[in-house]
């Protein structure tokens, strides 16, 4: 393939003055990191840390000029690891891609060989990025669970944030295993489809957040996957049943937790703390393996909302104030 001197990428600025400007240009390929492979971007999904780098939060990016992204899909153009070749169908999920290192709102990504995870065949590069690092995390987040003895049997799982990209994969993923779950969310018009993609019930918030300051109320679920922190999160812990996970991956509302030590002493509760940036290469081929077997959700086409490279800003806003559902995803073809 033919490499171009030239690239469009979505490039964020730092003024003089301290603020942050976003923008599509036309930069020379010497923008990119001299690594391993050079992806041509086919789709790039759009995720709430995204927004975060956007906007220049520098606990995410560090260095500005930047092109936030942490999934990528599309085609390796070149490469110095004798594991890919030109015309290999790869993704790129976490990592340092669009924090620190130039992401995927961008015609190409340059990235470290150990980043690239050859497509599965049942995946083509939409579906992966609809599944993304949402989906990804969900699915870690069940495999973390079920190794602590989580079982469809033991009852259901909630999942908080039910209406968002992580929520929404999760309730899909969830039920493709076999679980029955309760999906919270705020936006009770979005409960149709919450039931749609795979959730049994569907409660708001108050009935994930506990105000009695009890340390224990009566067991409500089995597990639980939180998107949220703060109160809800202690209260996921609290009215879980016994022996039962309540995996964190989220902290929309709060970083904060307050709780006691009663329910994992007494009720035997264990907390899984889900980091998917960071998670080994070998666990990684893993869960995308199950991701495009029996854990692929079903309906993945009602769960994306695609978009064309220029409207990634303003849907940067959006899920900045929660107003977006399912995945985002931006089509470079």
């Amino acid at each position: 393939m033919e490499i171009p001197k030239s690239y469009k990428a979505l490039v964020v600025r730092e003024n003089p003055e301290g603020k942050f400007t976003r923008a599509i240009e036309e930069v020379g390929m010497d923008f990119l990191p001299d690594n391993d492979v050079l992806i041509k971007v086919h789709y790039a999904a759009l995720n709430y840390k995204d927004a975060l780098s956007a906007s220049g939060h520098k606990g995410i990016t560090r260095q500005y000029p930047h092109t936030p992204g942490v999934d990528a899909s599309g085609v390796v153009v070149r490469s110095r690891d004798a594991n890919f070749s030109p015309g290999d169908e790869v993704l790129v999920t976490s990592y340092d891609l669009g924090m620190n290192t130039k992401g995927g709102f961008a015609e190409y990504i340059s990235v470290p060989a150990e980043w690239v995870i050859p497509l599965p065949d049942s995946l083509n590069l939409r579906e992966a990025m609809v599944i993304g690092t949402g989906g990804f995390t969900a699915a870690l987040a069940l495999y973390k669970m079920e190794m602590n003895g989580q079982h469809p049997d033991m009852g259901e799982v909630v999942i908080t944030g039910a209406s968002g990209g992580v929520g929404s994969m999760a309730v899909s993923i969830f039920k493709s295993a076999g679980y029955t779950v309760i999906a919270s969310s705020g936006k009770t018009e979005h409960y149709p489809w919450l039931k749609k993609i795979g959730a049994k019930r569907c409660v708001n918030r108050e009935e994930v957040s506990d105000t009695s300051g009890k340390p224990l109320i009566k067991p409500k679920w089995a597990g639980a996957i939180d998107t949220i922190g703060g109160n809800t999160l202690a209260t996921l812990i609290k009215a879980c049943g016994r022996n039962g996970n309540v995996a964190a991956c989220g902290l929309v509302v709060s970083h904060k937790l307050e709780t006691t030590v009663y329910p994992f002493i007494l009720n035997g509760i264990n907390m899984l703390g889900i980091e998917s940036a960071e998670t080994p290469r070998e666990v990684r081929l893993k869960i995308w393996e199950l991701l495009a077997g029996k854990l692929k959700p079903p309906l993945l086409d009602e769960m994306q909302c695609l978009i064309k490279p220029e409207e990634v800003t303003n849907y940067m806003d959006d899920i900045l104030e929660g107003e977006t559902s399912g995945r985002v995803v931006a089509c470079y073809t």
